[in-house]
């Protein structure tokens, strides 16, 4: 027998589609395509699967029908629907119902009842009258112990001991006794049970089911609401056996007091289950065990159904654990964000068998993984598989993507992992499973299943071909079968043309409009404490992103899940490219326009902020002319889009929106002349006059106090052509100039400025790790604004305005202070070749203190071997200049190096 391992339940809870987050809600983290709750029998919704919380009708109760309220229906003869009656009898105030019994009711509920109401309804009114007067009552006493643990700040402190005893049974066994209805009798009985049970006079209320309850015939509503009161006095007494045989009757027949039934049964018999299984007589009572050992226990829960299958395949707890199943596997098959990197450290690529990643060709050697990264390799990706390499994406062929039309990877090219393979034949066989079990049950319910199996599996065309053949008027069946159509139609289309997205809005459009989506609804069944659920349409738009992105159409990949204003967040300019391409295309389809440019929301003057994102780029660059030709058709920029952004001011104390006043930067304004300066010390936080230190601008009048990014763009060009002369000013230009490439790289104080960034504070645009230029978006753009890609700083390119400045200067002190900014421009070399070579050794490796010690002498080794050239020339030749004595008091790593 297999054995297999599908309860990730703890591991989930560290992943959310942005990243490891302790508080992330595993519910959220697939699309819930296949719908749980199109069981028929919504009692036994609770026991559906779901992670964040004990039972999955936490949030939707409101579908569970209450046999109590049912049976109060019946007993009005059904004059009141079922909210009204619910309302009667467990909201309605007892002064409306002693003022109907005195005959001058003004409750409209009420007087549907009829004029004649209280005499045809008499024994039914009394006794809701008695029970509305009871029921605040109607708690245990709670015994404080010295081992309490709970917390009753809020809690009424009523309970049933607060009642005079006596006169509360003398009460209610004189009602009882009155009582000529057999079902308000047996009704008094159960409020008899509760209030012994509830003042822990256990014995008395075992006695009082035998006495008042157990000879009225009555099997209903009444009788179990008793028979859960007996198990809770039998467990009082220590009866463990007996009150889980009777929580497991309220269990088997009772619509809404399974989730109770269920806890109470766990907490009176450690073997619990087993030993019920061994009690159970009849089939139904034994398929019924089987159900609550596989519940408990969902390690494997085939051997446990395949039982149930033979007593039963038409039970309808038998689609539960099928419902179960299916959700285990689609958690792991449709995961709502797909981690990828090449570091291992951080996310795991997924190839698949027959594509190459985007920069890579040569296969790669198999490294062990960490259990972290087993667990995110376990999310196999469903729709799509990495870009292409091709010297155009116009190169990728259409044939390719015929041949290899999903590109699904469910494995790793070059890594497997246990948990693959194990869901793979979790998969297989509860597909044999379904198949076997839709031939002999008639409940369209198995056909449905084993329709999306083969979704699963990616055999769209026979998974259609099942749902064609299911004939059922069951309105949830239908909308799921509709559902499964539309998913096998889109996941199966290889490539996505303009005739493809016509087909899309005239017969799937509705399914791309993303809807506020109710908790009880049967559309999804995921749900988010802060915002809508994962859906299908999102999944539809996670599919064609990928396809989109397959095609080489990244701007219509990016906008399927970002807003145009996203790209401030990681403005790297091919990406930024493809995006203007698309919002410049002229012929745009239906789909296009409604559900793809829809997405192009306000970033004030589109054409500027494109050009400002290019100008920025060609800045970085030192392309200093063609930034200032993107500038210049830039003027109209309306600042950075960061409409809701707050920043903390230590003046007042207070968090304060981001206004642009005309005085402070807004991605295009308001540079300061200090951008041309040297740090004296590193501090982000502070502010520039803190930070920075002028240098000498009396030579340049073309430096204004404050510049736009035009005049930045014209101030270097101009410093750029001083710079190619020989004397002296020539040295200063050229000092300036690289000084303005080294303070807006990822090191400087005004790292922002070419990055679309309002300031500097810490964030993912400043981190070294992607400094490879091998773009992290490797299925599609989704979450973009959560992952850190933008191009690498050029250090060089500063470097070599320094060199030039170093060789013209004659001043040694000159010299001294160029060779320092050039050993700054090193260090930012440093880092990026740092990243790029991490140690990556298995923590778990017991050896790795020892590798890791080995690595990190290796690096420092490395480092000053390359990557300490122009500090060893600092402390060689002039550690005698004023420069580098006050450099020593300001820079704590140059005073480490000149003192070894």
């Amino acid at each position: 027998m297999k054995k297999y391992i599908l309860s990730l339940a703890v591991a989930t809870l560290f992943y959310t589609k942005s990243g490891a987050c302790a508080w992330a809600d595993p519910d959220y983290d697939y699309f819930n395509l296949f719908t749980q709750s199109i069981i028929k029998d919504k009692s036994y919704l609770p026991f559906l699967h779901n992670y964040s919380s004990r039972f999955y009708t936490d949030f939707k109760r409101s579908q569970i029908p209450d046999e109590n309220i049912e049976s109060w229906k019946v007993f009005f003869n059904n004059k009141l629907t079922y909210s009204e009656t619910d309302f009667l009898v467990n909201k309605l105030s007892m002064n409306d119902l002693n003022d109907l019994k005195k005959g001058n009711t003004n409750n409209t509920l009420l007087k549907k009842l009829g004029s004649d109401s209280y005499q045809k309804y008499r024994e039914g009114i009394d006794y809701l009258i008695e029970a509305k007067y009871l029921e605040p009552y109607m708690k245990i006493n709670y015994v404080e112990t010295a081992d309490s643990f709970y917390y009753r700040e809020n809690e009424s402190d009523k309970n049933a001991t607060n009642l005079d005893y006596a006169k509360t049974i003398s009460a209610l066994t004189s009602l009882y006794n009155a009582a000529r209805n057999p079902e308000i009798k047996q009704r008094y009985g159960f409020q008899l049970v509760r209030f012994n049970h509830y003042t822990r006079n256990f014995d008395v209320a075992l006695q009082a089911f035998k006495n008042y309850v157990q000879p009225i015939s009555l099997r209903g509503a009444a009788y179990y609401m008793a028979l859960d009161q007996l198990a809770g006095a039998q467990r009082g007494l220590q009866m463990g056996s007996e009150a889980n045989w009777n929580f497991f009757q309220v269990f088997k027949n009772s619509k809404s007091r399974k989730e109770g039934a269920f806890v109470s049964m766990k907490l009176s018999d450690t073997a619990s289950f087993n030993n019920i299984l061994k009690r159970a007589g009849s089939n139904d009572e034994k398929n019924m065990a089987y159900f609550l050992l596989g519940y408990e226990d969902f390690t494997n829960p085939i051997p446990m159904m395949e039982k149930m299958y033979d007593i039963d395949p038409n039970s309808e707890i038998l689609k539960v654990m099928a419902a179960r199943s299916i959700n285990e596997l689609e958690r792991s098959y449709l995961p709502t964000y797909y981690y990828e990197s090449k570091n291992s450290d951080q996310i795991i690529n997924v190839n698949s068998n027959n594509t190459t990643t985007k920069e890579e060709t040569k296969e790669a050697k198999p490294k062990e993984l960490s259990f972290w990264q087993k667990i995110v390799l376990f999310f196999k990706n469903l729709f799509g598989g990495k870009k292409e390499k091709a010297e155009s994406k116009s190169e990728q062929s259409d044939d390719e993507l015929l041949e290899n039309p999903n590109r699904i990877p469910f494995y790793s090219k070059n890594q497997s992992y246990y948990y693959d393979e194990k869901q793979k034949d979790f998969l297989e066989d509860l597909e044999k499973f379904t198949s076997k079990t839709k031939e002999k049950s008639t409940d369209e319910y198995w056909q449905i299943a084993d329709a999306y199996l083969k979704f699963l599996k990616k055999d769209y065309k026979a998974s259609t071909e099942i749902l064609e053949e299911i004939k059922t008027n069951n309105p949830e069946y239908l909308e799921e079968i509709k559902r499964m159509k539309v998913l096998n139609d889109i996941v199966s289309q290889p490539k996505i043309t303009a005739e493809y997205e016509d087909h899309l809005m005239k017969d799937y459009g509705d399914y791309f409009i993303e809807k506020k989506i109710e908790t009880d609804s049967t559309e999804n069944e995921g749900y988010d404490y802060y915002g809508n659920p994962p859906s299908t349409a999102s999944f539809l738009k996670d599919v064609l992103a990928n396809r989109y992105f397959l095609q080489g159409e990244d701007g219509k990949s990016f906008l399927m899940n970002n807003k145009l204003s996203d790209l401030q967040y990681n403005p790297n300019s091919t990406l930024v490219k493809s995006v203007e391409d698309f919002y410049r295309k002229s012929n745009k389809t239906q789909f296009e326009q409604q559900i793809i440019a829809k997405n192009m929301d306000d970033v004030g003057n589109i054409d500027a902020f494109f050009n400002v994102i290019y100008g920025d780029r060609a800045m970085r660059l030192a392309d200093f002319e063609k930034a200032k030709s993107y500038y210049q058709k830039a003027q109209n920029f309306s600042g950075i889009p960061r409409g809701n952004y707050e920043r903390y001011n230590p003046q007042t104390g207070n968090y304060e929106k981001l206004v642009y006043d005309g005085t402070n930067y807004d991605g295009f304004n308001n540079i300061p002349n200090l951008v041309f300066g040297h740090n004296i010390w590193e501090s982000f936080q502070s502010s520039d006059s803190e930070t920075m230190k002028a240098e000498d601008y009396t030579a340049f009048s073309f430096i204004k106090p404050k510049m736009n990014k035009v005049e930045l763009a014209d101030a270097l060009i101009q410093l750029k052509k001083i710079g190619t002369g020989k004397d002296q000013k020539s040295a200063q230009a050229n000092l300036l100039v690289g000084n303005v490439l080294y303070n807006t790289s990822v090191l400087g104080y005004y790292r922002q400025l070419f990055v679309m960034d309002i300031d500097n504070s810490n964030g993912g645009k400043y981190d070294f790790w992607s400094t490879d230029k091998q773009t992290p978006y490797q299925y599609y753009y989704k979450n973009f604004t959560s992952t850190t890609y933008i191009e690498p700083d050029n250090f060089d390119l500063a470097l070599n305005y320094y060199k030039k400045s170093l060789d013209l200067f004659t001043d040694k002190e000159q010299k001294a202070r160029v060779l320092f900014q050039m050993a700054s421009a090193e260090q930012g070399k440093y880092y990026q070749y740092e990243a790029k070579n991490q140690a990556n050794i298995d923590y778990s490796d017991p050896k790795w203190s020892e590798k890791n010690d080995a690595h990190e002498k290796q690096m420092a080794q490395l480092k000053n071997e390359k990557y300490r050239t122009y500090f060893a020339q600092l402390k060689s030749q002039y550690s005698d200049t004023d420069a580098a004595r006050t450099l020593l008091g300001s820079c704590s790593y140059f005073d480490y190096f000149m003192r070894r």
